[in-house]
């Protein structure tokens, strides 16, 4: 039996136990947590010892909700793709996107990532420029919208008829009626899953995000229907039996808009999760969109947007009765619904459903996560508690973000602009609040910078300049922001049994900072080191 003493300042997240100075891990579990006298004698004489002084120990970090295949993809893209970077410099996308093409020139497909549309609309012409003979997609830097120059169009077969299918909301057309090469939400995601990726390069994509998401404190995360882009399932699955897979990963899959059949959709998740679910990955969920975002004008609202009267967004997944049959047949199956919600509109819909799917199913504890949630009314706030329904936060959202903010004020009017991303309201709802950064489709990830940002509500001005405070009211306790990352995330994974906090029998995922993030100065937690990511009792990272 594998045995280790580890040592330090460890905050448990127990209320049983808050603190402790020794562990002792045998098989990958806490045996004993407490002294550190004690944990030496429960230790056998050739135990290894992991002593981290006065470093802190934290139950090791957790993501709610990210799309880790795609975070690989990016994170080794400069031969995959061009990172065009997360600004609105056209100019300097042109440039980027040059040169990824010349060095890159034996390549049928040209994927371009981190586009950030500004005021000047642009069109195909702008990248027939760039790349007048093979097909070049420009995608945003939150996944939903897209730039297809025309020999992208012609390939994915973009053309009038197909624009009027889908409407003009989402693909975009000219005077003659023909697409000018901006799609948003549906055919967006539909175009970028027609690029080829295989088994083998994904596994590529996956070992490099678990090295970056160990680099950054986390030991556990669950994805947001990676299955849309990428073979995970199988890749996943052929890692973990080639015993190369230690970040464990729970993922949920992709259900069409307003599937026609939600039934078998389920059936079809379920015998995916006994096919491939394992120690390491499991499927645990399904994912569903119901909106898109502020920027693009597809979020889905309850009043009209303040710039475009009539019209209040995109409703994606909107059939009532397809809902509730979907959610029903989840819980029936032990499955939680991940939805992804930004738009008052679509968090009330949903809120909706969950309570038409609870009368059903009689089960008052079905998890179901919302996720993103910009704009929610008081009601739905309430009723988040009351379902107990998770609602998955942003805490690096958060801020007045230059030239991002103007347009939401211009999007849905100063009140609501102002009053964005409540977490505080959650928490006072009694519901089960987790953090989540949505990376890579967001630039951050970070521990400590997410628990600056949920007390200061701005990013701090070393990061970004011109950021500003916004709805302080919506701040939370260091506690809560820990929690939000550790117990609750496990709660949403159905793994409280099993990680969330530092305690008898749970696994030994603990996460080492030099940093108090209870009791340090704020400035300190910003500036805080991360020492070591251990999991199951094994250092996966060390600084």
């Amino acid at each position: 039996m594998k045995q280790t003493v580890i040592l330090g300042n460890i905050i448990t997240m127990d209320n049983k136990r808050p603190f402790a100075k020794a562990a002792l891990v045998k098989d990958g579990v806490f045996a004993y947590v407490g002294g550190a006298e004690e944990a030496k004698q429960l230790a056998d004489a050739d135990a290894q010892v992991l002593d981290y002084g006065d470093n802190f120990i934290y139950p090791g970090f957790i993501e709610s909700h990210v799309h880790g295949c795609f975070a690989g993809y990016r994170a080794i893209g400069q031969a995959n793709l061009a990172q065009v970077g997360l600004s609105a410099d056209y100019a300097k996308y042109r440039e980027i996107m040059k040169e990824f093409i010349a060095k890159n020139p034996k390549r049928k497909i040209y994927l371009a990532a981190g586009w950030i549309p500004n005021e000047e609309y642009v069109t195909k012409a702008y990248l027939d420029e760039i790349c007048p003979d093979k097909p070049l997609i420009m995608n945003t830097g939150d996944a939903h919208s897209c730039l297809l120059n025309t020999k992208a169009l012609e390939w994915a077969g973009i053309d009038a008829e197909y624009a009027k299918k889908w409407g003009y909301d989402l693909v975009h057309v000219d005077g003659n009626g023909e697409p000018d090469g901006y799609i948003c939400e549906s055919p967006a995601f539909n175009i970028i899953h027609e690029v080829p990726v295989t088994v083998e390069e994904a596994k590529e994509y996956i070992l490099a995000w678990q090295e970056f998401a160990f680099s950054n404190g986390l030991t556990a995360t669950a994805f947001a229907g990676d299955d849309l882009r990428f073979p995970e399932a199988e890749a996943y699955h052929e890692l973990e039996r080639e015993g190369k897979l230690k970040l464990r990963t729970y993922a949920n899959e992709i259900i069409p808009d307003n599937a026609e059949d939600p039934k078998a959709e389920i059936a079809r998740v379920a015998a995916d999760r006994a096919k491939y679910s394992d120690e390491y990955y499991r499927i645990i969920g399904v994912k569903v969109l119901l909106d898109g975002v502020t920027e693009a004008h597809t979020s889905w609202m309850l009043a009209d947007y303040a710039d475009r009267p009539g019209y209040h967004g995109v409703e994606r997944f909107n059939d009532r009765d397809k809902m509730v049959e979907l959610i029903t047949a989840a819980d029936a199956e032990g499955l939680s619904v991940h939805a992804h919600s930004v738009g008052n509109g679509a968090t009330h819909f949903m809120l909706d459903c969950i309570e038409a799917a609870e009368k059903i199913t009689g089960d008052l504890d079905q998890r179901n996560i919302l996720a993103h949630l910009q704009y929610v009314t008081e009601e739905d706030i309430r009723r988040m508690g009351t379902t107990r329904s998770i609602p998955a936060v942003p805490p690096l959202w958060t801020a007045k973000m230059p030239g991002a903010y103007d347009i939401e004020v211009a999007s849905v009017g100063q009140e609501l602009a102002d009053n964005t991303y409540p977490i505080k309201s959650f928490f006072d709802a009694g519901a089960n609040v987790v953090f989540h950064s949505d990376y890579p489709v967001s630039p951050l990830m970070d521990i400590k910078l997410s628990i600056y940002m949920a007390e200061k509500r701005m990013i701090p001005e070393v990061i970004m300049s011109g950021s500003a405070p916004r709805n302080t009211k919506e701040a939370i306790t260091r506690e809560q922001s820990l929690r939000a990352m550790t117990i609750n995330v496990a709660r949403q994974l159905r793994q409280e049994h099993r990680m969330g906090t530092i305690e008898f029998g749970k696994l030994a995922n603990m996460s080492v900072y030099d940093c108090d993030f209870l009791h340090d100065d704020l400035e300190k937690v910003l500036q805080a080191n991360l020492i070591a990511t251990i999991v199951d009792g094994e250092e996966v990272y060390k600084a």
